[in-house]
Order: structure tokens, then sequence, then C-alpha cells
């Protein structure tokens, strides 16, 4: 994928993208392979992977997402956060980053890029939350940890009847049926489940959660207990 197919199959999903939103890809995408050489921001540095592994990738699953406010959980080099933010310059974007070294690059790539709808946020997400509880319509994750870890990190930052969009590999029905658990302590649902072929990558699957009622206080809990006990674990 090249920037010309990129802007052709978002066209055909109904998103048009202006000149100004392309070249911000572009800026995007070198300002990443420049950093990339001093830091370990990413595997995929190729052009025409960026395009569509990155770029694409992130845009897809939110193509039908109603929002306003999202929160980007475990941001690191941007995905899907940065794309949504070129996309959409009229909605707000939080990107959740804890190592200070990706969020320093995160602050030059808003700074390049102009994009004033974007804040950087260097926390945990588990931190985080203490000062944010249920302030955003849409959390997002790409790639992060496994589903009941995410789920646990992620709800208690929705507004009530919120959406967790949630994307994983080919093993995230597996997460998901092992989530179970998860599921029900932290009264949320599985909406909706969509998946499509990314190119050699194989399988994308994205998994949308509703929370359903009040995410009860004690979640989320420290993050080496969520990592000794993920909610999968716990009985009922």
């Amino acid at each position: 994928m090249n920037k010309q197919t990129f802007q052709e199959s978002l066209a055909k999903d109904g998103l048009r993208l202006d000149e100004r939103q392309l070249n911000q890809f572009e800026q995007y995408l070198h300002l990443l392979q420049e950093w990339n050489q001093k830091m370990n921001l990413t595997a995929i540095t190729q052009e025409e992977e960026v395009w569509e592994k990155h770029f694409y990738d992130s845009v897809v699953p939110f193509l039908h997402a109603d929002f306003k406010t999202l929160a980007d959980v475990g941001s690191g080099a941007g995905f899907p956060g940065i794309p949504l933010a070129i996309v959409w310059p009229d909605r707000q974007f939080t990107l959740i980053e804890p190592l200070a070294k990706r969020c320093k690059f995160l602050e030059e790539v808003k700074k390049q890029l102009g994009l004033a709808n974007v804040t950087i946020v260097n926390e945990r997400a588990e931190d985080f939350v203490k000062t944010h509880r249920g302030q955003f319509d849409v959390v997002s994750a790409r790639a992060v940890a496994r589903l009941s870890v995410l789920l646990e990190l992620c709800i208690p930052l929705l507004k009530p009847d919120g959406a967790f969009i949630a994307l994983k590999g080919a093993a995230g029905l597996t997460e998901l049926k092992n989530a179970a658990p998860a599921l029900k302590a932290l009264h949320v649902e599985a909406a909706s489940i969509d998946q499509f072929e990314l190119g050699k990558e194989g399988e994308r699957t994205i998994i949308t959660f509703r929370k359903t009622a009040p995410t009860p206080a004690k979640y989320p809990r420290n993050y080496s207990l969520i990592k000794k006990k993920p909610l999968e674990d716990l009985d009922g």
C-alpha cells in the first residue's frame, strides 16, 4: 500500500482525506523512520508496510465509531491514536504511554504535524484512571496485552455506555473466550466482532465492547496484581 492506495481504500469506505491530511501522514511516516534509528519504536519501517499495517490498520476499526473523546492506552509509537487524530481533527485524543522516551517522540509528532487535538500523557493507565475515571466516549488499545488485562485497564476510563475497541490478531477470539470472567466483573459485554485480512500479517480481529454499568471501584487493581492474578483466572 502507498499514499494513493491508502487514500483510495479509505475513500471506498466513505472517508475522504484532503491534501493536508495526506501530507501529515507522510510527515508522520518520515518521523517514525528517523526516530526509529535511535530508539525502538516499531519493527515495521518500510513505507508500503507503514501505510498498510500502521496507518490503514489504525483507522479502519473506527470508521463507524461515534465519539468526541478517545483515550489510546499504551499508545507506543502512536497507533492508533495519531492516525485517528489526523483523520478527525474535530475530535479529542488522549495518548497514554508509560515510557518517557516514546512520549518525547509523540510530542515531536504532535508539534511537527500541528495536532492541537492531541494530549500526551506519560503515565500508566491504572494511575491515569485515578483522576480521569469515566471520562471518555471510546478507549482503544492495539497489541498491548491480552484482553483480560486490557479490559481491566481500559473499561474504568469509559463513560456509561462507552465503547472499548480492541485491535487484536488471530488469537483475539480465544482471548475473548478466556476473558469471560473479566466481562462479568467489569460489567461489560462484547457488542461486535469484525475480522479482516491485513496483507501478509494475516487476520485482524476487532472487538468492540460496551460498558453496561459503572465499573466497581476496586478496578483497576495495582498492575503487579493484574499480571499476577488476571481477571480471567478468577472464579465466577
